[in-house]
């Protein structure tokens, strides 16, 4: 998956637990028991006789009136049984968004400081793999991650607009066009996660991190010196950055719908509540790298008119 939390979660992921007939199982699942059931034998209440499970002469009973309310009574939700909803899903996804936004917006109108700036990107960088391989979410270490990032994009996005303005604009369009068209094909059916289809995006994936990692290493080593590195060679007078520029766009698209599958698979298993600030998580890491994309991509179409 885009997230390796979604990935690796025993809730979420493609490895999710299963019932023997390969439907997915719900908290209180037991073999050939019911919800929230586990066996237990009958006990002995006195020499040749058992106790069993239904109503018996001599033992308290529930008053009528209360199994009429039960049974009256509207359902339990998931909410009421605390399990994962959408809405949990919405609010979770929320408040890290707007974490994030409010301290690139502190970092951005403070003057873009180069330590906040870098700081938090090295600081996100760190605690993105913190969040992405525990197993159980941590709340205070997701917004942490907000923040750092937030304060990360905040100074990259004024160095940017400083260079170009309005760039900042048209790459927050362009994240948001894209998500919404990327939630529409998901909710239309129109593309269908399949594991074949997982293999093929991990392994665009893995490809497009080794180049992102040697472009770096030669930007840094001076064996390129152009600033974009490898992104600024020309193929047919068309640069290479632009062309995977569009690649990464799509790529951080198909992996949106990759973690709308996720997350809808963990409402539809009943996970624990909690685990609305991971789905959250995950969808901001993705949210964040469309944007880097996205700015990047009209950096490069911007500077070469």
């Amino acid at each position: 998956m885009s997230n390796p939390f979604f990935e690796k979660s025993p809730y979420f992921g493609e490895r999710a637990q299963r019932t023997p007939k390969g439907y997915p199982t719900y908290p209180g699942y037991t073999p050939g028991g019911q919800a929230g059931t586990t066996y237990a034998p009958p006990a002995q209440t006195r020499p040749g006789s058992y106790q069993t499970g239904y109503p018996q002469a001599g033992y308290p009973q529930p008053p009528v009136d209360d199994l009429e309310r039960a049974y009256r009574g509207p359902a339990a939700a998931p909410a009421d049984t605390g399990r994962m909803t959408y809405d949990d899903v919405v609010v979770k996804t929320s408040i890290v968004l707007g974490v994030i936004i409010v301290a690139a917006a502190f970092n951005w109108l403070t003057g873009a400081s180069p330590v906040l700036t870098f700081g938090g990107a090295l600081v996100g960088f760190v605690l993105g793999l913190v969040n992405s391989f525990k197993r159980e979410p941590s709340r205070g270490l997701i917004l942490a991650y907000a923040v750092a990032e937030g304060l990360f994009l905040g100074g990259i996005s004024a160095i940017f607009n400083a260079q170009w303005e309005g760039i900042v604009l048209q790459a927050v369009l362009g994240t948001v066009a894209t998500f919404v068209a990327a939630l529409f094909l998901f909710r239309s059916g129109k593309v269908r996660v399949t594991p074949k289809f997982t293999k093929i995006v991990l392994v665009a994936l893995v490809g497009y991190l080794l180049f992102s990692l040697l472009n770096v290493i030669l930007m840094v080593t001076g064996v390129v010196t152009d600033p974009w590195g490898l992104r600024g060679v020309e193929i047919m007078g068309i640069p290479l950055g632009l062309l995977l520029g569009v690649f990464a766009v799509g790529l951080a698209a198909v992996c949106l719908i990759m973690d709308f599958d996720a997350i809808k698979r963990g409402v539809d298993q009943g996970i624990p509540g909690r685990f609305a600030w991971s789905a959250a998580f995950g969808l901001a890491v993705t949210l964040v790298w469309l944007y880097i994309e996205f700015l990047r991509l009209l950096a490069i179409l911007r500077g070469s008119d």
